[in-house]
């Protein structure tokens, strides 16, 4: 079992001989057998314990063995112990994630503090094979057919190559004490449930099927490596970052194949589901300024790119505004829109206010920074001008220029904010209804 355990590491790269590794024992069979193989196999290992509080006299008992084991081996042992109960509360998780949270801030905590190279966890191919199970039941894709990774930071995982019948046979023939833990028979947690009723029935049918899943896992690792190499491509191709806002031209991202797989992962990192991905696809038929909201970004479709910009606006450049909304808050700027009735007093001369055909507009209006090849009708006129050239007309300086915002509706910009109106959306004697736009400095 040394040998085998010692050519996983050496094959996944694990940790390096003479590494100081930091021990999670819990006191259970995988973790005393993980300590017992490390400690026997010469590296330099320290112990910790959580102890959770969760099951009175059981959890006290856990302690007092995992200190035994530190004298046994004559390794440093770290304990801690965590209000499980009352965190999971305070956070609204459930306990299981609770634990597993304080759990692993405290390993990396004291791992950092030691100087010690991994956090070493006693995870065994079974484990990895219920993650897959539970991976594909909640239908996290591709990523989640790697299961449990070897290494992955500064966790370290070396006994994912063993079965739990391998480990319990080692400890008996080994004479190696270890722990029970009561919760593990249980089937409020979703794990044990797999373990306990999911993979028993399949056993029945292949006898085989954790150690034949355990090698498929392997493959699947390879495999998303490549899946991997081909997504690299397209996002060089898709996603270009400017600022704080990435941009997917709508062309090439409409002839990508498969749409569906790309768009997904393309839009994974800003917190987009699979279905808020098909539904970005489906904006590709859509007028411009139509978007999608996710827990962090707005991906908005323009003319010709899908705009992503962050909800948080000290970081965004586009911001869209629904109708019926009365203020926008920028980072040292405000603008406001109140609704009136047209009329003599409607139209103001002050350049910080806007006065303008409500039924012009199309919603949602996008309000963004000007960028090259933008024009628009200056009030007043019948043909249109770039904003490049209007600048130098009003002898802008670069740090001016820099700092203009426009009003857009669909396609059209609608003001140059604090400067001009656009001569299409101005207030005639048709007009019924005057949508008032002010710009004010705000606090920052």
């Amino acid at each position: 079992m040394i040998e085998r355990l010692q050519e996983f590491i050496r094959k996944e790269k694990i940790f390096n001989p003479g590494d100081g590794l930091l021990l999670a024992v819990s006191g259970g069979l995988d973790s005393s057998v993980l300590c017992y193989l490390l400690i026997n196999a010469g590296w330099k290992a320290e112990i910790a314990h959580c102890n959770f509080q969760l099951r009175g006299e059981e959890s006290r008992r856990d302690e007092a063995f995992v200190r035994s084991l530190g004298k046994k081996y004559q390794a440093p042992v770290h304990v801690t112990a965590f209000d499980t109960a009352a965190y999971a509360e305070q956070h609204k998780l459930s306990t299981q994630v609770a634990a597993r949270e304080l759990r692993y801030a405290w390993l990396e905590q004291l791992r950092a503090e030691r100087g010690l190279a991994a956090v070493v966890t006693a995870h065994h191919m079974q484990d990895n094979v219920e993650t897959l199970w539970m991976n594909l039941s909640k239908g996290t894709g591709m990523a989640g057919l790697h299961g449990i990774l070897p290494l992955q930071g500064r966790i370290a995982r070396p006994l994912l190559f063993a079965t739990r019948e391998e480990i319990a046979a080692y400890a008996a023939a080994e004479g190696l004490d270890y722990v029970e833990d009561s919760s593990n028979i249980t089937d409020k947690y979703t794990r044990n449930y797999f373990r306990h009723h999911i993979l028993p029935p399949l056993r029945d049918i292949y006898p085989d099927v954790v150690k034949q899943t355990g090698t498929s896992i392997a493959r699947f690792r390879e495999a998303e490596e490549l899946y991997q190499q081909a997504l690299d491509v397209h996002k060089k191709k898709l996603l270009v970052q400017k600022g704080q806002e990435f941009f997917i031209p709508l062309t090439r991202f409409s002839q990508a194949k498969p749409l569906a797989t790309i768009a997904y992962e393309l839009l994974k990192p800003f917190n987009c589901s699979a279905g808020q991905a098909l539904q970005v696809i489906a904006l590709l038929d859509a007028e411009p300024g139509k978007y999608i909201s996710t827990g962090t970004h707005r991906i908005v479709r323009d003319r010709k790119w899908f705009i992503i910009t962050p909800l948080n606006t000290a970081e965004a450049s586009y911001f869209i505004i629904e109708e019926g909304q009365d203020l926008l808050q920028l980072p040292g700027l405000q603008f406001s829109f109140r609704e009136a009735a047209n009329s003599a007093h409607a139209i103001s001369a002050d350049p910080l206010v806007a006065c303008i055909d409500k039924a012009a507009l199309q919603y949602p209006l996008m309000l963004r920074k000007w960028k090259q090849g933008d024009y628009f009708y200056p009030l007043g006129m019948v043909r249109k001008k770039k904003l490049s050239r209007f600048f130098i007309d009003q002898k802008l300086s670069l740090p001016q220029k820099e700092k203009v915002w426009v009003l857009e509706s669909g396609k059209k910009i609608v003001w140059v904010a604090g400067m001009r109106i656009d001569n299409r959306f101005r207030i005639t004697e048709k007009t019924r209804k005057v949508l008032r736009i002010t710009m004010t400095e705000a606090a920052v």
